[in-house]
């Protein structure tokens, strides 16, 4: 066949765009399925859905989209921008060895990166199987009764575990005390915390902790410089006030010495980062938390417990769930929504891999070289014991002790005006300590090392030497091989359903792709290798990176500022409100107070404003899911000397464009509050609406979502802070690094630009799709809802509609509500049971009775294609018609394929079959199954089990037998 003109350069070019490849619906797909809502264009649902009031005055001002293999180069001279030196600087971050195994079949697979969070426990065993692993790891190092699946960063687990023991502990003191070596970005970070809630932080000597009357205290062990003291004397010294003891402890160090649980310490906290993840210029890295077991129904995060699943075998799930904090709103004790599964993830595969005695090889050989290099430096040596990392003296030579590292291509830690510190790690070799020993003018050459080859003490104090055991369960005693390695990871994925299987149609969530282009750069060296408190100097790449990012995203949202430091959606919505907190005291009015927050919002938003200190008054919706004017004037009026702000989330939880939204904005700000909107929706205004623009004074943007990073089962995120032009002063500093003025608010993560790894991601995003294809994409997802909701309209009821003339389906932003409770009455069948049921024809199910009980949110965003959306529709519409079977008695209410989903093999292998309905009818509905099937691992998880037996640590083996 003949081509019947040759094509353009230009549209050679043009056919390699990734708007393309990133947006599912064609020109004929989209012309088909708005034929299906009513509408003659893409343009004319728009603006028939989407409020004349709120749309964009102007354009993005965005460079021209390019195509990947054009992005990956531009990005690879930013990166080339940073210095690659080897770094020595420790103070919470660590050279690591990630196993090639855990790299490319865990950090760099999508049937793990593309992960939702395991709240549908039947199609979630793999990762929460290892996060059980990475439970018990934790407890099992730790010495302590429970471990969570994992915190942000150390120091918000730091921070977290305060509040923790101000709740469960004793003391009427409103007093924290905090080691003088903690690591100085955990004291930065606490310190933030603890002002608005009224905590008093007091700094000194680790002995001196049992002096003063406090609540908790604070230790690092070992200390930032080293020192590795006894806890047990500084417990119970503290215990004696009523007080408990955190400490922050190096869990590869406690492979050798004695673990807090075993000398009194009531929580412990730490980062798992030296596990196999790369420093990555501060994150993401898993964090943990671990305390006695009186406090576990306390404990902040999510815990994966045990439970039994319908056939009463063992099965995963979320633990405790009612305490999630999203949950509990205002009542919330933290505002943590989020993990760092899939860095959790690799820390657990780590462990599993080395096992308990590769892990305890690794760190002799550090502790080995740590007490050689201390034993050639001699008195120049301040430690009395370490681990990893020596404090050297150098008077008035610091300055130029640091310079000649970093003219030898090393960084050496600043530990005070006369004395560096060096940390060793599992990448140090011993040509390092030679080069090491050589900016202090100690010339040795290998040779001379070889009086060690039969071994060195290490610093560690004979009474602080670990004896008791650690990792002996099975699971970290078998897969050390790469062959078993790579099976056990394989069998693990295999049992669950992620983006790289099927959509997954979670509304509020924004399961978009996430492109093998846009990850590829996040394993660079000169990404992954960076020590996040390196001189500045040699951070030019990550500077550009911040710049360029930052500069995008203010396009997108109409801001004037934005800090990228928040590492979680959650902890964005903090600095927000800490930004607006502070901007009220700078100009004399602290005592504005009240937050205003729709009941229609995200669950994280009452949370953090109780973390601020704010006081949350709820406003009503009306029926049509809409802010209810009346009652927010009331509300306004009533409050109005003591407004701070208030938090709305646009368009709305319940998938609504709110057409007063900026009356709504207008009113709160006459009475002298802030607007918050939270952009946990983003993905339905970029390009189309600005929140900055149209009269929000903060926002969060979770680029987890709207701008394509992977929620790897449940983390790592971004929640960057966005602000206009007059709260630009008060965004977050991070003064351990030398960052920020004094209006600034203290940091809010460990480190000065968070997960930073992770945001070559949204770059590669935002500069392959242009302003051009980041406006389509919204388009084109608020296409593909209305889309879903205008093909399944004539079988549920769609819960909170725009009901726009013209439209069928009535008209949504990015989600539909489809509204189950209806059914409930007819036939018995609640939405947990579609949920369940849709596990059997191969899908995760829409968000479960969230934001409305009895309902199921869809958001099919704008990535899938119209064949995998008609999938999903026709899932849908013959469960619609397996409950008419049950509304007409053709099966009874309490047999039938939607009660008893999802459907095992095994369950449906058995010799006897004594259900109502026939084995086809459950494993097969429809029959494209029968070439593609997703079998899943449980049958329905018991929840009320799992918390009345609450057991969260690896499973013993003759339980599966």
């Amino acid at each position: 066949m003949l081509m019947s003109a040759h094509p353009s350069l230009s549209e050679l070019e043009n056919a390699a765009e990734f708007q393309a490849r990133h947006i599912g619906p064609d020109a004929a797909d989209e012309a088909a399925m708005l034929s299906v809502i009513g509408q003659a264009s893409r343009r004319a649902l728009i603006e028939a859905v989407v409020p004349a009031s709120i749309k964009r005055s102007v354009g993005m001002d965005l460079p021209a989209a390019l195509s990947e293999a054009q992005a990956l180069a531009e990005l690879k001279t930013v990166a080339q921008q940073n210095q690659l030196l080897k770094s020595f600087i420790g103070q919470g971050y660590y050279g690591t060895l990630t196993p090639g195994v855990i790299l490319r079949n865990i950090l760099e697979n999508p049937a793990w990166y593309t992960a939702y969070t395991p709240y549908q426990a039947e199609i979630s065993q793999g990762r929460m199987e290892a996060l059980v692993n990475f439970q018990t790891m934790v407890t099992d190092l730790t010495g302590m009764a429970i471990a969570n699946a994992s915190m942000l960063d150390e120091a918000t687990a730091a921070a977290e575990a305060m509040t923790l023991a101000a709740r469960v502990g004793k003391s009427k003191s409103q007093v924290f005390f905090v080691a003088d070596d903690v690591l100085p970005q955990t004291l930065e970070v606490i310190r933030t915390r603890a002002e608005p809630l009224g905590i008093t932080v007091q700094v000194g000597r680790a002995e001196d902790a049992g002096k003063t009357e406090c609540f908790a205290a604070l230790v690092q062990y070992p200390g930032v410089n080293g020192e590795i003291r006894s806890l047990q004397t500084i417990a119970d010294a503290v215990h004696a006030h009523g007080g408990l003891l955190i400490a922050a402890a190096d869990l590869l160090a406690l492979t050798l010495i004695k673990a807090p649980g075993e000398q009194g310490a009531d929580i412990a906290v730490g980062t798992t980062q030296r596990f196999g993840m790369p420093m990555g210029n501060g994150g993401p890295h898993a964090a943990y938390m671990a305390c006695k077991d009186e406090f576990k129904r306390s404990l902040p995060g999510r815990l994966v417990g045990v439970s039994v699943d319908s056939h009463g075998k063992p099965a995963y799930r979320l633990a405790l769930q009612t305490r999630e904090q999203h949950i509990r709103r205002e009542k919330a004790t933290s505002n943590i929504c989020t993990a760092q599964v899939l860095p959790a993830v690799v820390a657990s595969m780590y462990a599993v891999y080395h096992g308990p005695q590769g892990l305890k090889r690794i760190a002799q050989r550090v502790a080995s070289y740590t007490a050689i290099l201390a034993k050639l430096l001699g008195e120049r040596v301040a430690n009395r014991s370490a681990f990893d990392t020596l404090e050297v003296k150098t008077g008035a030579d610091t300055a130029a002790v640091l310079a000649a590292a970093v003219a030898a291509g090393m960084n050496f830690r600043r530990a005070s005006e006369t004395s560096v510190s060096i940390s060793l790690d599992e990448t140090s070799t011993r040509a390092d300590l030679l080069a090491v020993l050589a900016v202090f003018g100690i010339r040795k050459q290998l040779a001379d090392l070889a009086e060690f080859d039969k071994g060195i003490a290490a610093l560690i104090p004979a009474e602080l030497v670990r004896v008791s055991a650690y990792l002996s369960h099975p699971v970290f005693n078998t897969h050390h091989s790469e062959t078993e390695m790579l099976r056990y990871i394989r069998a693990l994925s295999d049992k669950d359903l992620a983006l790289d299987r099927s959509m997954i149609p979670l509304g509020s969530c924004t399961m978009k792709l996430n492109a093998t282009s846009e990850m590829i750069p996040i394993t660079w060296p000169e990404f992954a290798h960076i020590h996040p408190f390196a001189p500045r100097e040699q951070l030019k790449g990550y500077e550009l990176l911040n710049e360029q990012l930052t500069a995008w995203l203010c396009q997108a949202t109409g801001y004037a500022g934005i800090s990228l430091q928040p590492n979680a959606g959650s902890q964005g919505e903090y600095a927000g409100l800490l930004a607006i907190k502070a901007y009220h005291e700078s100009r004399g009015e602290g005592h504005r107070k009240i937050c205003l927050i729709p009941e229609s919002a995200h669950g994280t938003n009452p949370a953090s404003a109780q973390m601020v200190g704010m006081q949350v008054v709820v406003t009503k919706c009306d029926k049509e899911g809409n802010i209810d004017l009346a009652d927010l004037k009331a509300k306004c009026e009533q409050h109005s000397d003591k407004l701070a702000a208030i938090m709305i989330t646009y368009p709305s939880t319940y998938g609504v464009f709110d057409t007063h939204v900026k009356e709504i904005c207008a009113l709160v700000k006459s009475h002298g509050g802030r607007v918050y909107v939270d952009g946990a929706n983003m993905n339905a205004l970029v390009g189309v609406a600005a929140p900055g623009e149209f009269g929000g004074d903060v926002s969060h943007l979770n680029l987890h979502k709207t701008f394509c990073i992977p929620h790897g089962g449940g983390g790592p995120g971004v929640g960057p802070v966005c602000v206009v032009a007059d709260l630009v002063p008060f965004l977050p500093a991070h003064r351990s690094a030398g960052i920020g003025v004094a209006s600034n608010i203290g940091a809010v993560s460990a480190a000065p630009l968070g997960n930073a790894a992770v945001l070559p991601i949204s770059w590669m995003y935002v500069r392959m799709m242009g302003a051009e294809g980041l406006t389509a994409a919204t388009e084109v997802a608020i296409l593909s809802a209305n889309y879903v909701a205008a093909r399944l309209s004539e079988h549920y009821d769609i819960h909170f509609s725009g009901n726009i003339a013209g439209v069928k389906g009535g008209g949504v932003a990015h989600e539909c509500i489809l509204d189950l409770r209806p059914l409930k009455d007819t036939s018995g069948v609640s939405a947990e049971d579609v949920a369940k049921r849709l596990i059997d024809y191969g899908f995760h199910a829409p968000t479960l009775s969230f934001p409305v009980a009895g309902t199921l949110m869809v958001e099919p965003t704008e990535s899938e294609s119209k064949f995998e959306l008609d999938r999903f529709c026709d899932a849908m519409i013959a469960i619609r018609g397996e409950i008419a079977k049950v509304e007409s008695g053709a099966w009874t209410r309490e047999d039938n394929p939607l009660v008893n989903a999802p459907h095992t093999a095994e369950s449906l292998l058995k010799s006897e079959w004594t259900h109502g309905y026939g084995r086809d009818e459950a494993a097969y509905p429809v029959a494209s199954l029968r070439q593609q099937k997703y079998w899943v691992p449980v049958g329905r998880v018991d929840n009320v089990y799992g918390d009345r037996n609450l057991f969260c640590s690896c499973v013993p083996l003759s339980e599966y037998q």
